[in-house]
């Protein structure tokens, strides 16, 4: 039997922590490693715990959940940590500066608990949470506040046709649409995407959205 995916859920707000925890210790395979009410609390928790994912809100006190998140999986961190952001807003700055800062997708804290339990199943398993046309809306609309970075060397490996499917995901392209757009196969299509994250060192599609935009590839 796989063992269950350990969860840590970090909100201030005792009601809503409580609620996550019943509804997702409810399943047989997840499990709550921790709870905890603000963010410092939730990095601490994490390093000791070492959860499969955390469930991280936003707006919270001692350490916000966007400079909590980037301390357990932002760039240069030895051993990341899988993050779920949480928010009471929709498409709202916070949510894209958590996404920056390592978050593998985000949640309405008012979505219904199957779409929490897809959400976390989702980022555990290893891939982003948002959907191509949202991760389009939500990077595209403050694409003119990332600062532009320098080349990697995993970039100049990357051939014409990976940088063409890279500029197509990061345009809020399905596999299915890139398929039909390059007329290959839809399997083609998930090997170029792994092949490009291996190249970029990037551990999702959220974060080749936030890299194309930042490289200037889309606009």
């Amino acid at each position: 039997m796989t063992a269950p995916v350990r969860v840590l859920v970090c909100d201030d707000q005792a009601l809503i922590r409580t609620g996550f925890a019943t509804i997702i210790d409810a399943q047989p395979d997840l499990e709550v490693v921790g709870e905890c009410g603000d963010g410092r609390a939730g990095v601490d928790l994490a390093r000791r715990l070492s959860p499969d994912i955390v469930v991280m809100d936003v707006r919270m006190p001692v350490l916000d959940g966007i400079e909590a998140t980037r301390l357990l999986a932002g760039a240069g961190v030895e051993h990341p940590v899988k993050v779920l952001v949480v928010t009471t807003f929709n498409l709202d700055e916070y949510v894209y500066e958590a996404l920056r800062a390592g978050a593998s997708g985000f949640l309405l804290k008012d979505a219904p608990p199957a779409q929490l339990l897809h959400g976390i199943r989702t980022v555990a398993a290893g891939a982003a949470l948002l959907a191509p046309e949202v991760t389009r809306q939500l990077v595209g609309r403050y694409a003119s506040r990332i600062r532009p970075a320098q080349a990697t060397p995993g970039e100049t490996a990357l051939t014409p046709r990976e940088l063409e499917v890279l500029r197509l995901i990061a345009d809020g392209r399905s596999n299915s649409e890139i398929a039909a757009t390059l007329v290959i196969s839809p399997e083609t299509v998930k090997t170029y995407v792994s092949r490009i994250l291996t190249k970029l060192d990037l551990r999702d599609r959220v974060q080749a959205v936030v890299y194309a935009y930042r490289r200037g590839l889309v606009s």
